[in-house]
Protein backbone atom coordinates (compact mmCIF):
# COMPACT_ATOMS: atom_id res chain seq x y z
CA UNK A 1 0.00 0.00 0.00
CA UNK A 2 3.05 2.57 -0.40
CA UNK A 3 1.90 5.48 -2.13
CA UNK A 4 6.02 6.31 -3.21
CA UNK A 5 6.53 8.10 -6.02
CA UNK A 6 2.80 8.39 -6.77
CA UNK A 7 1.07 11.54 -7.44
CA UNK A 8 -2.73 12.60 -6.62
CA UNK A 9 -4.53 12.95 -9.57
CA UNK A 10 -7.70 15.21 -8.94
CA UNK A 11 -10.77 16.28 -11.32
CA UNK A 12 -11.02 20.11 -10.91
CA UNK A 13 -13.66 22.34 -11.80
CA UNK A 14 -12.84 25.39 -13.49
CA UNK A 15 -16.03 26.97 -14.47
CA UNK A 16 -19.72 26.61 -13.84
CA UNK A 17 -21.09 24.77 -16.55
CA UNK A 18 -24.09 26.27 -18.78
CA UNK A 19 -26.35 23.94 -19.70
CA UNK A 20 -25.00 20.13 -20.12
CA UNK A 21 -21.21 20.32 -18.82
CA UNK A 22 -18.19 20.07 -21.49
CA UNK A 23 -14.66 19.10 -21.26
CA UNK A 24 -13.26 22.64 -20.28
CA UNK A 25 -15.39 23.02 -17.16
CA UNK A 26 -13.21 20.76 -15.55
CA UNK A 27 -9.25 19.95 -15.57
CA UNK A 28 -7.82 16.91 -14.50
CA UNK A 29 -4.40 17.76 -12.38
CA UNK A 30 -1.81 16.02 -10.73
CA UNK A 31 -0.24 16.78 -7.06
CA UNK A 32 1.30 15.53 -4.01
CA UNK A 33 -0.68 13.56 -2.29
CA UNK A 34 -1.81 14.83 0.72
CA UNK A 35 -1.22 13.47 4.74
CA UNK A 36 -3.91 12.90 6.84
CA UNK A 37 -4.30 15.21 10.13
CA UNK A 38 -5.10 14.29 13.75
CA UNK A 39 -7.90 12.36 13.54
CA UNK A 40 -8.85 12.11 9.72
CA UNK A 41 -7.14 9.60 7.50
CA UNK A 42 -6.49 9.04 3.64
CA UNK A 43 -8.28 7.16 1.29
CA UNK A 44 -7.01 5.65 -2.09
CA UNK A 45 -10.28 5.66 -3.95
CA UNK A 46 -10.98 2.71 -5.87
CA UNK A 47 -13.89 3.89 -7.59
CA UNK A 48 -16.60 5.91 -7.39
CA UNK A 49 -20.10 7.08 -7.96
CA UNK A 50 -21.42 8.92 -11.22
CA UNK A 51 -24.74 10.73 -10.39
CA UNK A 52 -27.44 13.11 -11.36
CA UNK A 53 -26.76 14.86 -8.59
CA UNK A 54 -22.75 15.85 -9.20
CA UNK A 55 -24.54 18.01 -11.97
CA UNK A 56 -26.64 19.93 -9.06
CA UNK A 57 -23.70 20.55 -6.54
CA UNK A 58 -21.75 22.23 -9.50
CA UNK A 59 -24.21 25.20 -9.92
CA UNK A 60 -23.49 27.93 -7.21
CA UNK A 61 -27.55 28.18 -5.92
CA UNK A 62 -28.60 27.12 -2.53
CA UNK A 63 -29.03 23.35 -1.97
CA UNK A 64 -29.75 20.82 0.62
CA UNK A 65 -25.32 21.23 0.69
CA UNK A 66 -22.46 23.67 -0.99
CA UNK A 67 -21.52 23.71 -4.29
CA UNK A 68 -18.31 22.65 -5.13
CA UNK A 69 -16.48 25.64 -4.81
CA UNK A 70 -14.24 26.76 -8.41
CA UNK A 71 -10.50 24.61 -8.25
CA UNK A 72 -11.73 22.75 -5.93
CA UNK A 73 -12.33 18.70 -6.68
CA UNK A 74 -15.28 17.22 -7.82
CA UNK A 75 -17.38 15.97 -5.46
CA UNK A 76 -18.52 11.95 -5.63
CA UNK A 77 -19.46 9.19 -3.26
CA UNK A 78 -16.10 6.39 -3.20
CA UNK A 79 -15.18 2.93 -1.94
CA UNK A 80 -11.55 2.83 -1.25
CA UNK A 81 -8.56 1.65 1.29
CA UNK A 82 -7.19 3.29 4.22
CA UNK A 83 -3.54 4.11 3.43
CA UNK A 84 -2.81 5.78 6.38
CA UNK A 85 -5.34 6.66 9.82
CA UNK A 86 -4.60 8.77 12.26
CA UNK A 87 -7.90 7.84 13.75
CA UNK A 88 -8.69 5.49 16.59
CA UNK A 89 -12.05 3.83 14.48
CA UNK A 90 -10.01 3.30 11.39
CA UNK A 91 -7.24 0.80 11.18
CA UNK A 92 -4.55 0.87 7.49
CA UNK A 93 -6.32 -1.70 5.30
CA UNK A 94 -9.54 -0.86 5.80
CA UNK A 95 -12.39 -0.29 3.16
CA UNK A 96 -14.31 2.54 3.60
CA UNK A 97 -16.75 4.25 1.33
CA UNK A 98 -17.68 8.05 2.17
CA UNK A 99 -18.39 11.33 0.07
CA UNK A 100 -15.03 12.66 -0.87
CA UNK A 101 -14.34 13.48 -4.59
CA UNK A 102 -12.94 12.36 -8.12
CA UNK A 103 -9.16 11.99 -7.30
CA UNK A 104 -7.09 9.34 -6.71
CA UNK A 105 -6.54 9.97 -2.91
CA UNK A 106 -8.75 11.82 -0.23
CA UNK A 107 -8.61 12.82 2.91
CA UNK A 108 -11.39 11.73 5.42
CA UNK A 109 -12.65 13.06 8.85
CA UNK A 110 -14.87 10.32 10.28
CA UNK A 111 -18.47 11.56 9.63
CA UNK A 112 -22.34 10.16 9.42
CA UNK A 113 -21.80 8.79 5.99
CA UNK A 114 -18.02 7.66 6.58
CA UNK A 115 -18.18 4.11 7.22
CA UNK A 116 -16.07 0.73 7.19
CA UNK A 117 -17.29 -1.76 4.39
CA UNK A 118 -16.46 -5.38 4.02
CA UNK A 119 -15.50 -6.81 0.40
CA UNK A 120 -15.96 -10.38 1.40
CA UNK A 121 -19.56 -10.16 2.26
CA UNK A 122 -20.32 -8.91 -1.26
CA UNK A 123 -19.55 -10.01 -4.75
CA UNK A 124 -18.01 -6.94 -5.71
CA UNK A 125 -16.94 -4.00 -3.65
CA UNK A 126 -19.13 -1.83 -6.06
CA UNK A 127 -22.35 -3.21 -4.25
CA UNK A 128 -21.50 -0.37 -1.80
CA UNK A 129 -21.97 2.28 -4.45
CA UNK A 130 -25.15 0.65 -5.88
CA UNK A 131 -27.68 -1.64 -4.67
CA UNK A 132 -26.06 -1.31 -1.11
CA UNK A 133 -24.71 2.24 -0.89
CA UNK A 134 -26.79 5.18 -1.23
CA UNK A 135 -28.65 4.04 -4.87
CA UNK A 136 -30.45 1.83 -2.91
CA UNK A 137 -30.57 3.02 0.15
CA UNK A 138 -32.39 5.96 -1.89
CA UNK A 139 -34.71 3.32 -3.24
CA UNK A 140 -35.43 1.19 0.05
CA UNK A 141 -36.60 4.58 2.31
CA UNK A 142 -38.09 6.34 -0.81
CA UNK A 143 -40.71 3.70 -0.87
CA UNK A 144 -41.21 2.88 2.38
CA UNK A 145 -40.63 5.64 4.16
CA UNK A 146 -42.10 8.67 1.37
CA UNK A 147 -44.44 6.28 -0.92
CA UNK A 148 -45.36 3.86 2.00
CA UNK A 149 -47.39 1.55 -0.25
CA UNK A 150 -49.85 -0.98 -0.12
CA UNK A 151 -50.72 -4.21 -1.45
CA UNK A 152 -52.68 -3.82 -4.46
CA UNK A 153 -51.93 -0.35 -5.14
CA UNK A 154 -50.29 0.75 -8.45
CA UNK A 155 -46.86 2.66 -8.92
CA UNK A 156 -45.53 4.62 -12.01
CA UNK A 157 -41.68 5.62 -12.14
CA UNK A 158 -40.46 7.78 -13.97
CA UNK A 159 -36.71 7.25 -14.70
CA UNK A 160 -37.31 3.29 -14.41
CA UNK A 161 -34.34 1.94 -16.13
CA UNK A 162 -31.76 4.28 -14.02
CA UNK A 163 -29.84 2.74 -10.83
CA UNK A 164 -33.22 4.28 -8.38
CA UNK A 165 -35.98 3.59 -10.06
CA UNK A 166 -34.78 0.23 -11.23
CA UNK A 167 -34.27 -0.85 -7.23
CA UNK A 168 -37.78 1.45 -6.56
CA UNK A 169 -39.82 -0.64 -9.21
CA UNK A 170 -38.72 -4.33 -7.48
CA UNK A 171 -39.21 -2.67 -4.41
CA UNK A 172 -42.55 -1.98 -5.06
CA UNK A 173 -43.45 -5.16 -6.40
CA UNK A 174 -41.87 -7.49 -3.35
CA UNK A 175 -44.10 -4.84 -1.30
CA UNK A 176 -47.54 -6.49 -3.92
CA UNK A 177 -47.63 -3.33 -5.99
CA UNK A 178 -48.88 -3.27 -9.58
CA UNK A 179 -45.86 -1.68 -11.09
CA UNK A 180 -45.29 0.95 -14.69
CA UNK A 181 -41.92 2.23 -15.72
CA UNK A 182 -41.52 5.16 -18.18
CA UNK A 183 -38.26 5.03 -19.61
CA UNK A 184 -36.46 5.71 -23.05
CA UNK A 185 -35.97 3.33 -25.68
CA UNK A 186 -37.27 -0.02 -25.90
CA UNK A 187 -33.83 -1.97 -24.93
CA UNK A 188 -34.49 -0.10 -21.86
CA UNK A 189 -38.48 -1.08 -21.42
CA UNK A 190 -37.88 -4.93 -22.13
CA UNK A 191 -35.35 -4.41 -19.29
CA UNK A 192 -38.26 -3.29 -17.14
CA UNK A 193 -40.42 -5.77 -17.79
CA UNK A 194 -37.68 -8.88 -18.30
CA UNK A 195 -35.19 -8.26 -15.75
CA UNK A 196 -36.61 -6.11 -13.28
CA UNK A 197 -39.94 -7.32 -13.21
CA UNK A 198 -41.90 -4.42 -13.72
CA UNK A 199 -45.37 -5.37 -14.87
CA UNK A 200 -45.73 -2.60 -17.76
CA UNK A 201 -43.25 -0.55 -19.21
CA UNK A 202 -44.19 2.72 -21.52
CA UNK A 203 -41.09 4.03 -23.83
CA UNK A 204 -41.28 8.17 -23.95
CA UNK A 205 -39.57 8.43 -26.81
CA UNK A 206 -40.98 9.89 -29.75
CA UNK A 207 -44.34 10.51 -27.99
CA UNK A 208 -45.89 13.61 -28.13
CA UNK A 209 -47.72 15.09 -24.96
CA UNK A 210 -51.16 13.13 -25.72
CA UNK A 211 -49.80 10.01 -26.35
CA UNK A 212 -47.80 9.50 -23.27
CA UNK A 213 -50.50 10.15 -21.64
CA UNK A 214 -52.67 7.71 -23.65
CA UNK A 215 -49.86 5.07 -22.91
CA UNK A 216 -50.08 6.00 -18.88
CA UNK A 217 -53.99 5.94 -19.32
CA UNK A 218 -54.07 2.40 -21.13
CA UNK A 219 -51.30 1.03 -18.48
CA UNK A 220 -53.06 2.26 -15.48
CA UNK A 221 -56.89 3.15 -16.74
CA UNK A 222 -57.90 3.73 -13.11
CA UNK A 223 -54.72 6.28 -12.31
CA UNK A 224 -51.59 5.44 -10.22
CA UNK A 225 -51.41 5.54 -6.75
CA UNK A 226 -47.60 6.52 -6.25
CA UNK A 227 -45.61 8.34 -8.28
CA UNK A 228 -41.70 7.92 -7.53
CA UNK A 229 -40.35 10.86 -9.82
CA UNK A 230 -36.81 10.95 -10.83
CA UNK A 231 -37.32 13.06 -14.14
CA UNK A 232 -39.47 15.96 -14.01
CA UNK A 233 -40.52 17.84 -16.74
CA UNK A 234 -42.70 16.25 -19.47
CA UNK A 235 -43.13 13.06 -17.03
CA UNK A 236 -44.03 14.41 -14.02
CA UNK A 237 -46.82 17.00 -15.83
CA UNK A 238 -48.27 13.59 -17.37
CA UNK A 239 -48.54 11.39 -14.31
CA UNK A 240 -50.01 14.39 -12.36
CA UNK A 241 -52.96 13.85 -14.72
CA UNK A 242 -53.17 10.45 -13.93
CA UNK A 243 -53.40 10.56 -9.82
CA UNK A 244 -56.16 8.59 -7.79
CA UNK A 245 -57.63 9.73 -5.10
CA UNK A 246 -55.26 10.61 -2.09
CA UNK A 247 -52.05 9.90 -4.09
CA UNK A 248 -48.82 10.49 -2.78
CA UNK A 249 -45.58 11.37 -4.75
CA UNK A 250 -41.71 11.27 -4.29
CA UNK A 251 -39.85 13.25 -5.54
CA UNK A 252 -36.53 11.99 -6.27
CA UNK A 253 -34.69 13.91 -8.88
CA UNK A 254 -35.60 16.34 -11.87
CA UNK A 255 -33.12 15.49 -14.39
CA UNK A 256 -34.36 16.64 -17.40
CA UNK A 257 -34.12 20.35 -15.61
CA UNK A 258 -30.42 20.15 -14.86
CA UNK A 259 -29.06 21.29 -17.96
CA UNK A 260 -31.65 23.93 -18.92
CA UNK A 261 -30.20 26.96 -20.30
CA UNK A 262 -33.64 28.36 -19.66
CA UNK A 263 -34.52 28.14 -16.19
CA UNK A 264 -36.61 25.49 -14.24
CA UNK A 265 -39.40 23.99 -16.19
CA UNK A 266 -41.55 23.66 -13.31
CA UNK A 267 -44.47 21.73 -12.92
CA UNK A 268 -47.89 22.73 -14.83
CA UNK A 269 -50.42 20.34 -13.48
CA UNK A 270 -49.48 20.87 -9.76
CA UNK A 271 -53.47 21.84 -9.68
CA UNK A 272 -54.30 18.19 -9.77
CA UNK A 273 -52.40 17.63 -6.24
CA UNK A 274 -56.37 19.82 -5.12
CA UNK A 275 -58.18 17.85 -7.08
CA UNK A 276 -57.33 14.56 -6.13
CA UNK A 277 -56.23 15.33 -2.37
CA UNK A 278 -52.73 14.02 -3.10
CA UNK A 279 -49.33 14.61 -1.74
CA UNK A 280 -45.60 15.30 -2.60
CA UNK A 281 -43.20 15.23 -0.59
CA UNK A 282 -39.23 15.86 -1.31
CA UNK A 283 -36.45 12.74 -0.97
CA UNK A 284 -33.22 13.31 0.41
CA UNK A 285 -31.37 10.56 1.19
CA UNK A 286 -29.55 11.98 3.84
CA UNK A 287 -32.43 12.05 5.94
CA UNK A 288 -31.49 8.52 6.65
CA UNK A 289 -27.75 8.58 6.88
CA UNK A 290 -28.39 7.00 10.87
CA UNK A 291 -30.35 4.43 9.13
CA UNK A 292 -28.57 3.24 6.51
CA UNK A 293 -28.24 -0.01 8.34
CA UNK A 294 -31.16 -1.34 8.39
CA UNK A 295 -31.77 -0.33 4.44
CA UNK A 296 -28.90 -2.52 3.74
CA UNK A 297 -29.78 -5.66 5.70
CA UNK A 298 -33.16 -5.83 3.75
CA UNK A 299 -31.51 -5.24 0.82
CA UNK A 300 -28.48 -7.88 1.18
CA UNK A 301 -31.19 -10.49 2.25
CA UNK A 302 -33.27 -9.41 -1.01
CA UNK A 303 -30.05 -10.26 -3.19
CA UNK A 304 -29.12 -13.03 -1.86
CA UNK A 305 -32.51 -14.44 -2.32
CA UNK A 306 -32.22 -13.44 -5.86
CA UNK A 307 -35.47 -11.25 -5.41
CA UNK A 308 -33.46 -8.24 -6.19
CA UNK A 309 -31.35 -7.60 -9.61
CA UNK A 310 -29.17 -4.40 -9.83
CA UNK A 311 -27.08 -3.74 -13.08
CA UNK A 312 -23.71 -1.94 -12.73
CA UNK A 313 -21.92 0.09 -15.38
CA UNK A 314 -18.13 0.32 -14.99
CA UNK A 315 -16.33 3.70 -17.11
CA UNK A 316 -12.52 3.18 -16.69
CA UNK A 317 -10.23 5.38 -15.31
CA UNK A 318 -10.07 8.86 -14.05
CA UNK A 319 -8.82 10.73 -17.33
CA UNK A 320 -12.47 9.73 -18.87
CA UNK A 321 -14.30 10.82 -15.73
CA UNK A 322 -16.38 13.50 -17.48
CA UNK A 323 -17.68 11.50 -21.01
CA UNK A 324 -18.35 8.66 -18.35
CA UNK A 325 -20.36 11.23 -16.50
CA UNK A 326 -22.35 12.82 -19.80
CA UNK A 327 -23.29 9.23 -20.20
CA UNK A 328 -26.09 10.26 -17.52
CA UNK A 329 -27.77 13.07 -19.52
CA UNK A 330 -27.49 11.01 -22.64
CA UNK A 331 -28.61 8.01 -21.55
CA UNK A 332 -26.78 5.56 -23.03
CA UNK A 333 -25.47 4.08 -19.42
CA UNK A 334 -26.55 0.55 -18.74
CA UNK A 335 -27.28 0.25 -14.85
CA UNK A 336 -25.48 2.40 -11.94
CA UNK A 337 -22.53 3.96 -13.81
CA UNK A 338 -19.50 3.44 -11.87
CA UNK A 339 -15.88 4.99 -12.31
CA UNK A 340 -12.79 2.97 -11.77
CA UNK A 341 -10.04 5.38 -10.31
CA UNK A 342 -7.41 2.85 -8.80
Amino acid sequence: MSTTAERNRRLLVRRRPVGLPVTEDFELVEVPIPKPHDRAILVRNHFCSLDPAIRGWLEDVPSYMPPIALNDPVRAITVGRVVTSRHPDFQTGDWVVGLNAIEDYSIAAPDAFLRIVDPAAVPSVTLYLSALGAVGVTAYFGVMEVCRPRPGETILINGAAGAVGSIVGQIARLKGCRTIGIAGGSVKCRRLTERYGFDAAIDYRGKSPSALSAALAAAAPEGVDIVFENVGGLLLDTALMHLKLHARVALCGLISEYNSTTGPVGARNLWQLIVKRATIQGLFTGDFLDRFAEAQTALAAWLDKGLLVVDEHIEEGIENAVPAFLRLFAGTNDGKLILRIA
